[in-house]
Protein backbone atom coordinates (compact mmCIF):
# COMPACT_ATOMS: atom_id res chain seq x y z
CA UNK A 1 0.00 0.00 0.00
CA UNK A 2 1.45 3.40 -0.89
CA UNK A 3 1.91 5.60 2.06
CA UNK A 4 -0.34 8.50 2.85
CA UNK A 5 2.42 10.87 3.08
CA UNK A 6 3.97 10.11 -0.26
CA UNK A 7 0.36 10.75 -2.16
CA UNK A 8 -0.07 14.09 -0.62
CA UNK A 9 3.59 15.19 -1.12
CA UNK A 10 3.28 14.40 -4.24
CA UNK A 11 -0.35 15.52 -5.20
CA UNK A 12 1.42 18.85 -3.47
CA UNK A 13 4.29 19.03 -5.58
CA UNK A 14 1.95 18.45 -8.96
CA UNK A 15 -0.11 20.73 -8.40
CA UNK A 16 2.40 23.82 -7.11
CA UNK A 17 4.52 22.85 -10.06
CA UNK A 18 1.40 22.68 -12.78
CA UNK A 19 -0.01 26.09 -11.80
CA UNK A 20 3.90 27.64 -11.59
CA UNK A 21 3.39 27.28 -15.14
CA UNK A 22 0.98 29.26 -15.36
CA UNK A 23 2.96 32.42 -14.97
CA UNK A 24 4.27 33.69 -17.60
CA UNK A 25 7.56 35.93 -18.50
CA UNK A 26 5.19 39.20 -19.71
CA UNK A 27 3.67 39.17 -16.33
CA UNK A 28 6.67 38.40 -14.58
CA UNK A 29 8.26 41.04 -16.10
CA UNK A 30 4.92 43.34 -15.59
CA UNK A 31 5.13 42.71 -11.90
CA UNK A 32 8.54 43.76 -11.55
CA UNK A 33 7.91 47.35 -12.63
CA UNK A 34 5.05 47.71 -10.19
CA UNK A 35 6.10 49.80 -7.21
CA UNK A 36 6.19 48.71 -4.04
CA UNK A 37 5.69 50.23 -0.82
CA UNK A 38 9.00 51.34 1.14
CA UNK A 39 8.33 49.18 4.20
CA UNK A 40 8.85 46.18 2.34
CA UNK A 41 12.01 45.06 2.96
CA UNK A 42 11.73 41.00 3.39
CA UNK A 43 10.40 40.49 0.00
CA UNK A 44 13.57 38.29 -0.98
CA UNK A 45 12.56 36.20 2.07
CA UNK A 46 8.85 35.73 0.54
CA UNK A 47 9.74 32.59 -1.62
CA UNK A 48 11.28 30.75 1.90
CA UNK A 49 8.47 31.74 3.50
CA UNK A 50 6.15 30.06 1.31
CA UNK A 51 7.98 26.87 1.19
CA UNK A 52 8.02 27.06 4.64
CA UNK A 53 3.49 27.25 5.01
CA UNK A 54 3.23 24.89 1.56
CA UNK A 55 5.60 22.39 3.63
CA UNK A 56 3.41 22.82 6.83
CA UNK A 57 0.26 22.25 4.93
CA UNK A 58 1.20 19.11 3.63
CA UNK A 59 2.67 17.58 6.76
CA UNK A 60 -0.89 19.15 8.41
CA UNK A 61 -2.97 17.06 5.56
CA UNK A 62 -0.93 14.33 6.31
CA UNK A 63 -1.57 14.30 10.13
CA UNK A 64 -5.15 14.85 9.60
CA UNK A 65 -5.35 11.65 6.90
CA UNK A 66 -3.37 9.45 9.52
CA UNK A 67 -5.75 10.99 12.70
CA UNK A 68 -8.98 9.84 11.25
CA UNK A 69 -10.43 6.19 11.29
CA UNK A 70 -9.04 3.90 8.94
CA UNK A 71 -12.97 2.93 8.04
CA UNK A 72 -13.46 6.84 7.16
CA UNK A 73 -11.23 8.53 5.15
CA UNK A 74 -10.98 12.22 5.40
CA UNK A 75 -11.97 12.51 1.51
CA UNK A 76 -13.75 16.26 1.90
CA UNK A 77 -10.86 17.68 3.82
CA UNK A 78 -8.22 16.27 1.24
CA UNK A 79 -10.09 18.34 -0.87
CA UNK A 80 -10.23 21.32 0.79
CA UNK A 81 -6.24 21.02 0.96
CA UNK A 82 -6.42 20.77 -1.88
CA UNK A 83 -8.09 23.81 -2.97
CA UNK A 84 -6.31 25.95 -0.67
CA UNK A 85 -3.23 24.43 -2.58
CA UNK A 86 -4.89 25.40 -5.68
CA UNK A 87 -5.55 29.37 -4.70
CA UNK A 88 -2.06 29.65 -3.05
CA UNK A 89 -0.47 28.74 -6.51
CA UNK A 90 -3.28 30.56 -8.68
CA UNK A 91 -2.15 34.17 -6.83
CA UNK A 92 0.68 35.14 -9.21
CA UNK A 93 -0.90 33.73 -12.12
CA UNK A 94 -3.91 35.75 -11.51
CA UNK A 95 -1.91 38.68 -11.38
CA UNK A 96 -0.17 37.97 -14.25
CA UNK A 97 -2.88 36.99 -16.43
CA UNK A 98 -4.80 40.27 -15.89
CA UNK A 99 -1.81 42.53 -15.10
CA UNK A 100 -3.89 43.13 -12.23
CA UNK A 101 -3.15 43.74 -8.59
CA UNK A 102 -6.70 43.50 -7.43
CA UNK A 103 -7.10 39.88 -8.96
CA UNK A 104 -4.41 39.02 -6.34
CA UNK A 105 -5.95 40.53 -3.59
CA UNK A 106 -8.91 38.56 -4.30
CA UNK A 107 -7.31 35.30 -4.56
CA UNK A 108 -5.55 36.00 -1.36
CA UNK A 109 -8.40 37.26 0.38
CA UNK A 110 -10.11 34.36 -0.80
CA UNK A 111 -7.20 31.47 0.02
CA UNK A 112 -7.43 32.74 3.92
CA UNK A 113 -11.26 32.36 3.83
CA UNK A 114 -10.46 28.77 2.61
CA UNK A 115 -7.53 28.23 5.05
CA UNK A 116 -9.63 29.30 8.34
CA UNK A 117 -12.79 26.95 7.55
CA UNK A 118 -10.38 24.42 6.91
CA UNK A 119 -8.65 24.93 10.01
CA UNK A 120 -11.72 24.98 11.99
CA UNK A 121 -12.78 21.57 10.49
CA UNK A 122 -10.12 19.86 10.78
CA UNK A 123 -9.38 20.71 14.80
CA UNK A 124 -11.70 17.87 15.60
CA UNK A 125 -9.88 15.73 14.01
CA UNK A 126 -6.35 16.79 14.23
CA UNK A 127 -5.03 19.77 16.59
CA UNK A 128 -1.72 19.74 15.01
CA UNK A 129 -2.79 19.40 11.70
CA UNK A 130 -4.60 22.94 13.06
CA UNK A 131 -1.65 24.18 14.78
CA UNK A 132 0.14 23.79 10.92
CA UNK A 133 -2.27 25.87 9.27
CA UNK A 134 -1.66 28.61 11.26
CA UNK A 135 1.80 30.10 9.61
CA UNK A 136 -0.38 30.21 6.26
CA UNK A 137 -3.05 31.97 8.52
CA UNK A 138 -0.53 34.32 9.95
CA UNK A 139 0.96 34.78 6.60
CA UNK A 140 -1.90 35.25 3.92
CA UNK A 141 -3.32 38.42 5.24
CA UNK A 142 0.33 39.82 5.18
CA UNK A 143 0.50 39.15 1.40
CA UNK A 144 -2.65 40.41 0.49
CA UNK A 145 -2.41 43.31 2.38
CA UNK A 146 1.24 43.95 0.53
CA UNK A 147 -0.69 43.35 -2.92
CA UNK A 148 -3.52 45.75 -1.68
CA UNK A 149 -1.21 48.23 -0.63
CA UNK A 150 0.44 47.79 -4.15
CA UNK A 151 -2.70 48.13 -6.10
CA UNK A 152 -3.09 51.70 -4.44
CA UNK A 153 0.53 52.36 -5.25
CA UNK A 154 0.23 51.57 -8.75
CA UNK A 155 -3.11 52.49 -9.34
CA UNK A 156 -3.50 54.62 -12.77
CA UNK A 157 -5.01 58.20 -12.36
CA UNK A 158 -7.61 59.50 -14.60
Amino acid sequence: MIKSWLVIGVVAILVAFGLARLNTPEGNRWFNRQRRPHWLTFEKLIPVIWTVILICGVWSAYNVWEAAPAANPPWGLMALYLLLEVAIMLYTPSMFWFKNLRAGTIVGAAGWIIGLILAILVYPVSAMGTILLIPYLLWSPIGTYVTWVMEGLNSVES
